[in-house]
């Protein structure tokens, strides 16, 4: 069995990786792998992901020190999207949250392109302030 890069963008090609608690099951982030990054998780067991605008690959936490520990990796009967079963150390989002996912939507919300502020929710704290940790955007 092969592993189905099969999403194509920049030249690249991809697959999704869901980064998930591998104790909570907490969904932490989704991200793109390309085989290169796949193949650098699978060598040092710690998760490394290719960025569509930046053109390149990373691994997460290179920067932050929010780095993720691989546990278990599961992949879908197409073999094109993968789980990440991992320990993450600090916050996930380059926000600054544990989650990529800490805001909420509500769901009597009928227009999705206009949604107003108070339609959101913020369900998580800020781990960290990224403007100290990635400097000015």
């Amino acid at each position: 069995m092969e592993m189905n890069f099969r999403l194509e963008k920049n030249g690249e090609n991809l697959i999704i990786a869901v980064a998930q608690d591998y104790q909570t099951n907490e969904v932490l982030m989704v991200a793109f792998m390309n085989e290169e990054a796949l193949q650098d998780t699978l060598k040092t067991g710690k998760a490394h992901y290719y960025s569509t605008s930046r053109g390149k690959q990373w691994m997460k936490g290179e920067s932050s020190g929010n780095t993720q520990q691989v546990h278990e990796i599961l992949f879908d009967c197409d073999a094109d999207a993968i789980i990440l079963k991992i320990d993450q150390k600090g916050a996930a989002c380059h926000l600054g949250y544990r989650s990529c996912f800490f805001r909420q939507l509500d769901l009597k919300t009928k227009d999705i392109t206009n949604i107003s502020d108070d339609e959101i929710k913020t369900i998580s704290e800020r781990l960290f302030n990224p403007e100290e940790v990635y400097g000015k955007q």
